[in-house]
């Protein structure tokens, strides 16, 4: 790890909402605490949560895929190392008996826990009514780096964040603001 380790997670066996996503980028481990860059602003866009709800423990735990920076690569940030995964997810769900809906941000965190993958990102936050029965929840990474996914997909903005924010307020037992 070109940085060296710094395990980057937040978690507490009450939390009943839980977000995989890939591994810390630079900034985030540089601070320490998830999401805490440009894709974490968003994804509390999407899900309407200010900073204090969405880093309150008490309901939603965070866990990457690679808990720790993984280097760069020619495209941007090297995949999550496997082994991370591997080795903790296990250990560490089995702390967090309350989780109601697990987020699965990016198609590292998609592959590995989606019962079924539909070919492609797109196809799998397309049918993410097809995951819920399973408690999970398939979106596309919220980096900067995709906006033209997004611009391109309109119907990610108009359907699919409506129903993540009436799931995830619905499990952290607030309303949804319209």
């Amino acid at each position: 790890m070109p940085l060296g380790p710094r395990p980057v997670l937040s978690a507490a066996r009450a939390a009943r909402l839980l977000i995989i996503g890939q591994a810390p980028g630079t900034r985030v481990h540089e601070t320490g605490i998830p999401w805490n860059d440009p894709s974490g602003d968003r994804l509390r866009e999407w899900l309407q949560l200010d900073r204090d709800r969405f880093y309150d423990t008490a309901t939603i735990a965070i866990m990457p895929m690679g808990f720790c920076y993984p280097g760069r690569g020619k495209g941007g940030d090297l995949p999550p190392r496997p082994e991370c995964a591997a080795t903790w997810h296990r250990r560490l769900l089995d702390h967090l008996p309350n989780i109601q809906l697990t987020l699965l941000v990016g198609q590292y965190a998609q592959r590995y826990y989606l019962p079924h993958w539909y070919g492609s990102i797109t196809e799998n936050v397309r049918h993410y009514a097809d995951a819920l029965p399973h408690k999970l929840f398939p979106l596309p990474h919220p980096s900067p780096r995709n906006t033209l996914w997004l611009k391109r997909r309109p119907w990610f903005e108009q359907e699919v964040v409506p129903a993540l924010r009436t799931q995830v307020h619905k499990i952290l037992q607030e309303p949804a603001r319209r």
